[in-house]
């Protein structure tokens, strides 16, 4: 598939294509691009289950015991282990699965929450679309949107903490420093996150 066919397609969502060149061959399987351009299904991902979809199993979120020395309402996101904790009161945090940073893509530190939006449009960076040229502009928010049915923005930086048109792509590393949710489960912390809120990422 030709750049142009390619970008005319991203923007829609979801993109297939087919094998590269050298990847092993099986009649019938297709490698699957979310609109970022990541991997997300097929020989080669994470995800790949040899009927040819995704083999994806919901992380699901809980009431977990939590040691450590912040106020209740901040979030810790602990990056190698893909997790996200929403402090709570008496030793306790709300635990969510999450994708994080791909290689070379990861970060640490600490920040707030600047902004909260819902179903939020997405303005694609200049690096990001230097890297992706096929990449659009500007994508209005919609189900089909990357940054799915929530956005938190942290700090004066890129990077949000988001839903995800892909949730098979949640406990991956697979982004561009964003930590992604289901939708299910952005809605739900959200909905307890007050802009102002600490942000504390750990590698």
């Amino acid at each position: 598939m030709s750049r142009a066919m390619l970008a005319a397609v991203a923007v829609m969502g979801t993109v297939f294509v087919s094998l590269p060149a050298g990847a092993e061959y099986n009649p019938g399987v297709q490698q699957r691009y979310d609109a970022l351009g990541n991997l997300v299904e097929g020989p080669g991902s994470s995800h790949y289950s040899s009927a040819g979809s995704p083999n994806y199993t919901p992380i699901p979120r809980e009431v977990v015991s939590f040691d450590g020395h912040y106020a209740a309402g901040t979030i810790v996101v602990k990056t190698a282990e893909r997790r996200l904790y929403l402090v709570l009161n008496d030793g306790k945090a709300l635990k969510y699965g999450i994708g994080v940073g791909r290689p070379g893509f990861a970060w640490a530190g600490a920040h707030s929450v600047t902004r909260k939006a819902e179903w939020p449009g997405w303005t694609p960076p200049p690096e990001m679309r230097r890297r992706q040229p096929h990449l659009p502009a500007y994508m209005a928010g919609g189900p089909e949107n990357p940054l799915g049915a929530r956005a938190m923005y942290i700090g004066s930086t890129y990077y949000r903490i988001h839903g995800s048109n892909e949730p098979w792509t949640i406990g991956q590393a697979v982004s561009s420093g964003c930590f992604r949710m289901t939708n299910e489960d952005v809605t739900d912390l959200y909905e307890r996150v007050k802009v102002g809120a600490r942000v504390v990422v750990i590698n």
